[in-house]
């Protein structure tokens, strides 16, 4: 079906996403994997190819757009190559951004967007705790005012980016008594004294996404770097994870086609009782399903883009675009592993790895149980 959310414009950005990670990605896969982390050269090229600051203001060196459409056309491109990938640049491009460019003063502007845009500024937010993940409001992270300082101690976890970031935006509770509204956001920079980070998380999946541990003891943050409004902090998270949530949509459709595209590809050639297994009547009818639930699922999320460019979509729709997506990838994942057969186990076979590297995304950027609380919540139930 041809979709018609994207213009000429758009496309050209297609095939400029398609060309860097043709050039920077593809080839070097394993390398990634092996490292779980992406180089520094990675974000570089990024930079170059002007992915990571496409809706930055062009006077802080970004590509100045206000067109949403055109961080999604990079995001699917991406996502079709890898969700790791996805996951680190979405974390750093979408998710980051409309914090450092909506809520910071001139001064941090210049202090972190030039730098942000290049890629020699990474970027990680850090909401998730060891005691708590959806439930952001209850953090235990404190920031205890000293003078023009913030004295922040505490512990963060499963934060992507989180071990190479040079810029991590840490939310914390600046006032016990407040509940969510005794929360503030900061942030904070490689080679603060006290903050130091763990081990890279050694995960089932998105082995290339770099993901760590955070700890923060005695660390001083002057209060320039104080990210929003003093207290303001859930308020300034839960704005913005509209947009993660309907990113995260993005990227799940489009890597659950992409997989989907290639198995179809796959039970063509491979044969078995003398003909291609894509041929037999379970197999056909799978098929047949999986490409028109993918299809319904791409229809229901363009449309939920196309609302959060007009800024309208609200926050009920995009946990539905969340969690149905993310349980339609690991759904159609599972039935392309099925189609492989023995091989789709194989860790070389790139099913495999999607197969894995999708289970996540029922639990990040809110678990998909609480995405259906938030629904029903708005349903009056």
């Amino acid at each position: 079906m041809r979709r018609t959310l994207y213009s000429e414009e758009h496309e050209a950005l297609r095939a400029t996403t398609r060309e860097f990670l043709q050039r920077h990605v593809v080839p070097r896969m394993d390398e990634f994997v092996e490292a779980r982390a992406l180089p520094r050269e990675f974000w570089l090229e990024a930079g170059k190819a002007g992915l990571l600051g496409l809706h930055v203001p062009d006077e802080w060196g970004g590509g100045g757009s206000e067109d949403y459409l055109f961080g999604t056309v990079a995001a699917e491109e991406i996502a079709r190559v890898s969700a790791s990938i996805s996951s680190c640049i979405g974390i750093h491009a979408s998710v980051c951004a409309p914090y450092l460019v909506e809520l910071t003063t001139d001064e941090q502007k210049a202090r972190w967007l030039p730098g942000f845009v290049s890629g020699e500024l990474v970027t990680a937010i850090a909401m998730t705790e060891p005691s708590g993940g959806s439930d952001l409001a209850a953090l235990k992270t404190t920031a205890v005012r000293d003078g023009d300082d913030w004295v922040l101690n505490g512990s963060k976890t499963f934060i992507t980016n989180g071990y190479g970031a040079d810029l991590v935006i840490v939310a914390a509770r600046t006032d016990a008594s407040r509940g969510a509204k005794g929360i503030t956001l900061f942030g904070v920079e490689t080679g603060m004294p006290g903050f130091t980070r763990g081990r890279k998380l050694d995960k089932v999946g998105q082995t290339e996404s770099d993901t760590a541990e955070l700890f923060f003891t005695d660390v001083r943050v002057p209060d320039a770097l104080r990210i929003g409004e003093e207290g303001m902090g859930f308020i300034h998270m839960m704005e913005r994870l509209v947009q993660e949530r309907v990113g995260a949509a993005v990227s799940n459709t489009a890597h659950a086609a992409q997989i989907l595209d290639e198995t179809i590809e796959y039970v063509k050639q491979r044969t078995a009782f003398g003909q291609a297994v894509g041929s037999f009547q379970h197999n056909k009818f799978k098929v047949a399903e999986l490409q028109t639930t993918i299809d319904v699922t791409q229809a229901f999320v363009d449309q939920c883009v196309l609302a959060h460019a007009r800024g309208e979509l609200s926050a009920p729709d995009a946990a539905k675009a969340k969690w149905w997506s993310a349980q339609v990838q690991n759904d159609v994942l599972d039935e392309c592993v099925q189609l492989y057969g023995g091989y789709g186990y194989m860790n070389e076979y790139r099913v495999a790895r999607a197969w894995r590297d999708a289970r996540v995304t029922k639990i990040w950027a809110g678990s998909n149980e609480i995405m259906k609380e938030l629904i029903g919540r708005d349903l009056g139930l």
